[in-house]
C-alpha cells in the first residue's frame, strides 16, 4: 500500500513538472512572438492592420517547426503552408489569419498555438500624381498622411496650385474624391482631419 501510494505520489509530481515546464515554454514562446511584433512594421502593429498582397509573414506554430514558416501573400491573397494548403490571407487581420489556422491545424496538432506576425508590409502603396517634383507610386511601412506623401515626392512643383485630389477606391462603388485645399493642411492650427491618413491604393493628385 505504501510503495503504491509512493508511486502516486511521484507520478503526480511527475505530471505538475510536465505542466510546470509546458507553461514556461508557452510564456517563453509568447514573449518572443511580442518582441516579434515589436520589431515588425510600424503599420502592421494596428491591431486592425489588414494583410494585404506581397505582404511578407511570419507563421510560427509552437513546437512545430516545420509548420513554421516565412511567405509571402501571392498575388491571388493566398499563402501555402504544409499539410494545410493553401489558405486565403489577404483581407484578413493577423489575427483573424490565426484563428483560420488554428482551426484547420486543430486535426493535426492539439494544443495549437500559432502567431501570425506582419513581417514586412509591401502592399500599402500610394501613388503622388500631377504637380509635384518625383511623381510615382510609393511602397511604405507606416501609416501616412497627405501631407507627409507630399513631401515623400519631393513637394510641388513651382507650377502647383492649392488644390490636392485625393482619390480613394470604395469596393463596389464609385471612387471618391475628397478636394483638400494644401494651405489648410499645412497650418499648424489646421484640423488633424483635414491631413488625412492615407489608405492603400489611394492615389493623390497635385494640381
Amino acid at each position: 500500500m505504501t510503495g503504491l501510494t509512493a508511486r502516486n505520489i511521484f507520478s503526480r509530481i511527475f505530471v505538475l513538472l510536465l505542466i510546470g515546464l509546458s507553461l514556461t515554454a508557452l510564456s517563453a514562446h509568447e514573449a518572443l512572438s511580442a518582441q516579434k511584433l515589436k520589431q515588425s512594421a510600424p503599420a502592421a502593429q494596428d491591431p486592425g492592420y489588414v494583410i494585404g498582397i506581397e505582404d511578407i509573414l511570419e507563421i510560427d506554430v509552437w513546437k512545430n517547426p516545420d509548420l513554421s514558416k516565412v511567405v509571402a501573400v501571392r498575388p491571388d491573397g493566398m499563402i501555402s503552408l504544409p499539410l494545410i494548403g493553401d489558405i486565403k490571407a489577404a483581407g484578413l487581420t493577423p489575427a483573424q489569419l490565426r484563428d483560420e489556422l488554428n482551426g484547420r491545424l486543430k486535426e493535426y496538432q492539439d494544443p495549437v498555438i500559432t502567431s501570425v506576425i506582419v513581417q514586412e508590409v509591401r502592399s500599402y502603396r500610394i501613388f503622388v500624381l500631377g504637380e509635384v517634383l518625383n511623381p510615382g507610386t510609393y511602397t511604405v511601412s507606416r501609416h501616412t498622411t497627405v501631407l507627409q506623401a507630399i513631401a515623400m515626392a519631393g513637394g510641388m512643383s513651382q507650377f502647383a496650385s492649392n488644390n490636392v485630389i485625393l482619390v480613394r477606391e470604395n469596393k463596389g462603388s464609385e471612387a471618391e474624391k475628397i478636394r483638400i485645399r494644401f494651405s489648410e493642411i499645412v497650418d499648424e492650427n489646421a484640423k488633424k482631419d483635414k491631413n488625412m491618413v492615407l489608405k492603400p491604393g489611394d492615389t493623390i493628385f497635385v494640381r
